[in-house]
């Protein structure tokens, strides 16, 4: 399938341009209609990515990595928003986590938590504990571009998908306004 300059093909045919974690998941998951396709490992930056590949920021979405902390205890879950909005991770995240403080997780701890490339941690195969906070507007999108675990991809996967995933949660976690 084709969007801007890409050609999206199955990820059977082309598992070196998915990280193990995520080839896992689609198995473990069942996930059909998950798409890829190569690009170059420097234009990871969603702006950058969406420019170069003539990709629409609207059908981008990126999926950060949340710290939660309260008294001694800390933990991590995952947050997928579209490229053109912004996670309220003192709010809504935080109170959602019932946690005193949340912040982006520092990003050494983000890769080796998640077993994926900085650039490219992807919501499809997160740690099995944590918690992954979809924005509605995400699955309200048709067809969205995600990381693919590793720099050199990207994902072409349904919306919809994403609230089928283990532990996912959907809400509205975006800051309006």
């Amino acid at each position: 399938m084709k969007l801007g300059k890409l050609e999206f093909v199955p990820v059977e045919e082309r598992l070196d341009l998915i990280a193990s974690s995520v080839n896992e998941s689609t198995k473990t998951n069942n996930l059909t209609d998950v798409l890829v396709a190569e690009i170059n490992p420097q234009l990871t930056d969603t702006a950058a990515f969406c420019k170069h590949y003539n990709i629409n920021m609207e059908v981008s979405a990126n999926c950060v990595i949340v710290e939660a902390k309260r008294a001694d205890k800390v933990w991590y879950a995952a947050c997928l928003i579209l490229a053109t909005a912004r996670a309220d991770i003192n709010g809504i995240i935080r109170r959602h986590l019932e946690a005193r403080k949340a912040s982006f997780a520092p990003t050494n701890k983000a890769v080796l938590l998640t077993r994926m490339e900085f650039g490219g941690i992807t919501p499809i195969g997160l740690p099995a504990d944590w918690s992954l906070l979809v924005d509605t507007a995400v699955l309200e999108t048709e067809k969205v571009v995600i990381g693919s675990g590793i720099k050199k991809s990207k994902l072409l996967v349904p919306g919809k998908l994403f609230g089928s995933l283990p532990n996912s949660i959907t809400l509205s976690i975006t800051k309006s306004g």
